[in-house]
């Protein structure tokens, strides 16, 4: 029956994977594809860099308001069908992007985006830690490696749009078809009740009253280094072009290969994490890959430099990669309500963390905005001391 997952084993494993991972690679491409033309919406609409900030806040702020509803929309519809809706709302957002008129109307529509994005990122993630329980195998690593390959296809995709025509709402219909086609390659295989999609119902049935417990301290702190790691990833989707742009100097061309090698190191570091997660342990792999990432972007904030910058944005990349993936992990082993916080405090990183460089970049300058970037990772690496981190003994996906 299409949809339903079948018996573990590797053919029903790959085939969940392979679907769940259209999923990432989804939203990456969508997130890639608005974020790489921000310059364009910052021109037509006249935008400084404060009001490019609160633009990028408004998007937080709507992946915050949503996360409230998302465990009401993961009992009724299940993290598919969630999965299926947020993405197809995802698709009309960017539909929308290049007709809006106004800053206002720019804002409600970044503002519904960050639904769409809170509603994917929970489905798309209790999916992706429901095939790990399944089959008894890590994959989540490799599920966050599509993210950034849509990343990736959404950075050449503007790059190669743009020595075609100037035209966003071209570029944006492309975009969108493509983002329908691999929609449609992914519904199949996607697991339809996977145990995330909804709290085990006592006797009384679903109209029980749930108890809110507290989260443990394990849990903040998983929440703490998911929303700095994701600060430090999504400020580099979103800002690495304007910087490369305006502090670099780097040409039209040049400026968006600043975030292509972000997706390029995180993409290869991500293919190979599940096996170092196996190797050294979540743990280690988390503290290591932040303090690469802070340190190598530090540095190449003092150096200056188009060379330098690609390097340090190459150390974010390859330093940042196994953060999400293993606090994912982490949560979901601490039950399906400490995964939602640490998903919601991750999509909330993601999306209201750029808005914070925005800020500081219209108070000082971008260079100080992007050295928050490096403490931010530097946050991670002394939370993730603290952190209990579980040893593993699963044998990486394929």
């Amino acid at each position: 029956m299409p949809g339903h997952p079948t018996p573990a084993g590797p053919p029903g494993f790959a085939r969940a994977k392979w679907s769940i991972a259209a999923l990432f690679c989804f939203l990456g491409f969508q997130y890639g594809t608005w974020i790489s033309r921000l310059p364009a919406l910052r021109t037509r609409l006249d935008l400084g860099a404060g009001e490019v900030g609160l633009l990028l806040m408004a998007c937080g702020a709507g992946a915050a308001a949503s996360f409230p509803l998302v465990a009401l929309l993961m009992r009724r519809l299940g993290s598919r069908r969630l999965s299926l809706v947020s993405a197809l709302c995802l698709v009309g957002v960017l539909a929308a992007l290049p007709a809006v008129p106004d800053y206002p109307l720019a804002l409600l529509t970044v503002c519904a985006d960050g639904v769409a994005v809170g509603c994917l990122n929970v489905a798309m993630n209790a999916q992706g830690a429901a095939l790990e329980k399944a089959h008894d195998r890590t994959a989540m690593s490799q599920l966050h490696a599509t993210f950034s390959a849509g990343l990736l296809a959404a950075a050449l995709l503007t790059s190669g749009a743009t020595t075609v025509t100037a035209s966003v709402p071209a570029h944006f219909a492309v975009a969108g078809a493509l983002l329908l086609l691999l929609l449609t390659a992914a519904r199949p295989g996607l697991l339809t009740d996977p145990g995330t999609d909804a709290p085990p119902a006592g006797p009384a049935g679903p109209k029980r009253p749930r108890r809110l417990v507290p989260p443990s301290a394990a849990t903040l702190l998983l929440g703490c280094a998911m929303a700095f790691g994701t600060i430090t990833e999504g400020a580099m989707n979103d800002w690495s072009t304007l910087y490369m742009r305006d502090v670099v100097e780097a040409s039209a061309t040049v400026a968006p290969l600043g975030i292509a090698v972000v997706s390029v190191t995180m993409l290869l570091a991500r293919a190979c994490a599940d096996r170092w997660r196996t190797r050294w342990g979540d743990g280690r792999v988390v503290r290591t890959g932040s303090a690469v990432a802070a340190a190598g972007l530090g540095l190449a904030l003092l150096a200056g430099g188009v060379v330098p910058t690609l390097l340090g944005f190459a150390c974010v990349g390859l330093g940042a990669a196994a953060i999400t993936p293993c606090v994912y992990v982490a949560a979901a082993e601490r039950g399906p309500d400490a995964l939602a916080l640490v998903a919601a405090t991750g999509t909330t990183g993601l999306l209201a963390g750029p808005a914070l460089i925005g800020f500081v970049a219209a108070a000082a300058n971008l260079t100080l905005g992007m050295a928050t970037v490096a403490a931010s990772a530097l946050v991670v690496t002394l939370t993730a001391l603290r952190i209990p981190w579980r040893a593993r003994a699963a044998v990486p996906g394929s």
